[in-house]
């Protein structure tokens, strides 16, 4: 009988093997700019200026914009806008009643009114499908010039040479004439003009939430309107790959307003029945709406990539700081649209500032079509054709408004989708 082999001992490997230990993460990476705090605002004026003054461009070179952003009035712009966007932290449209305006507020309200009656008796005309602006926006520009001073009689100015300055910003807010485009600068006029009226008491502190979630809520109804009638096109644009083809601050106050939302996160803005409940409520779910039907393709990775990589935030906290700091970054110390900034007497320019009448530079309103003004952009002086390909102002790009409505009107239905997505 065969003797059984000894079994062989199974070697004893705990100490061999490694230890399993829980990866780590990553620490996520500090973003370089510092969320820029909201400074005090400063309280109105006590007096009005001893003498107003019509505005003009004052950022003329590198030096100008320098010295700007280290002017009070930087300071005061930063404040203001800030104080409006923290004013509505939570806070959805409809809390705000017509009650709670004042009647400053209800004045304001019905000028964009009568703004948007303007446009639609003034019509545009057939331009056999072109996507760059229609010239008739140039004839509601007239008429909202002419109008303009009444409407701010309304709001208790009497002095001519007082509506004079105040009204240039808000002729300015709907769009350039001679480009017939519109971007954040334009909205930045609006927000001037508010400032101004603020500075002569007018509206006070205690109007700030109306003020956004009433006033620049029915702006951006007017300018959407507008968009879309006139085809502007956008100013200095980045393409896909800016935040939005005209606006911005719809993107800031609506961050603010979903600040601490117990179930609207930032994914929301690709979720379509979300959108639609909300969209009228909350700014930014509100102007995503808009820009998904500008576009001729369905999605927003495909035709707006940054507010999609924005929608990974893990907040709205998050994204509202971001927006904070993209508002100094890529408006107020943005040459480009800066230089196209006005200033008066409520919104001082800082000494030292250049004048168009010391560089020969005309006022913009008076340059002709294809008129030509002098910019300096990377310590480079240069002539800048006011409807050019400048890659320092942006590149001349057709309207996406026009292109989705030229598409609806061959016959497509709903968007293309890109074929992998």
């Amino acid at each position: 009988m065969a003797t059984q082999q000894p079994i062989a001992t199974i070697p004893n490997l705990k100490g061999r093997l490694p230890k399993l230990e829980p990866r780590r993460k990553r620490p996520t990476p500090a973003n370089p700019l510092p969320l820029p705090e909201t400074p005090a605002l400063p309280p109105p004026l006590d007096t009005p200026p001893r003498s107003f003054q019509v505005p003009t461009r004052r950022i003329l070179s590198t030096k100008d914009h320098e010295l700007f952003l280290s002017s009070p009035t930087y300071t005061l712009i930063v404040a203001f806008v800030f104080g409006l966007s923290d004013a509505v932290v939570d806070t959805p449209i409809s809390a705000v009643s017509d009650d709670d305006c004042s009647p400053a507020i209800k004045s304001i309200l019905s000028i964009l009114d009568e703004a948007e009656a303007l446009v639609l008796s003034t019509p545009p005309e057939d331009s056999e499908g072109s996507r760059f602006g229609n010239k008739v926006f140039r004839t509601f520009l007239d008429k909202a010039k002419a109008a303009s001073s009444s409407w701010n009689q309304k709001l208790g100015l009497s002095s001519q040479e007082t509506i004079s300055e105040v009204e240039t910003y808000l002729n300015q807010s709907f769009g350039n004439r001679t480009r017939i485009d519109y971007g954040s600068g334009h909205e930045l006029n609006f927000i001037i003009w508010l400032l101004c009226l603020y500075q002569l008491k007018i509206i006070a502190k205690t109007d700030f939430k109306p003020l956004v979630l009433k006033v620049f809520a029915r702006y951006l109804l007017l300018m959407q309107t507008i968009q879309s009638t006139y085809y502007l096109e956008p100013a200095g644009s980045h393409g896909v790959w800016g935040l939005d083809d005209y606006q911005f601050l719809p993107f800031l106050f609506g961050a603010s307003q979903l600040l601490h939302h117990p179930y609207i996160t930032p994914l929301a803005v690709h979720q379509e029945l979300t959108l639609e409940e909300f969209g009228h409520d909350y700014m930014y779910l509100g102007q995503v709406t808009f820009v998904n039907s500008t576009k001729t393709v369905k999605g927003l990775r495909w035709h707006s990539p940054m507010l999609d990589d924005i929608s990974a935030a893990k907040s709205w906290n998050k994204i509202e700081g971001g927006m904070k700091r993209m508002f100094v970054a890529e408006v107020l110390k943005k040459l480009p649209v800066m230089q196209h900034f006005l200033f008066g007497s409520l919104v001082p320019a800082a000494e030292g500032m250049s004048t168009e009448a010391e560089l020969g530079v005309s006022n913009e309103e008076d340059e002709a079509e294809g008129g030509a003004f002098v910019v300096e952009h990377d310590g480079m002086k240069h002539v800048h054709q006011a409807n050019s390909w400048g890659d320092c102002c942006g590149i001349k790009v057709p309207s996406a408004v026009a292109a989705a409505q030229a598409a609806k009107r061959n016959g497509a239905g709903e968007l293309r989708r890109i074929p992998f997505d």
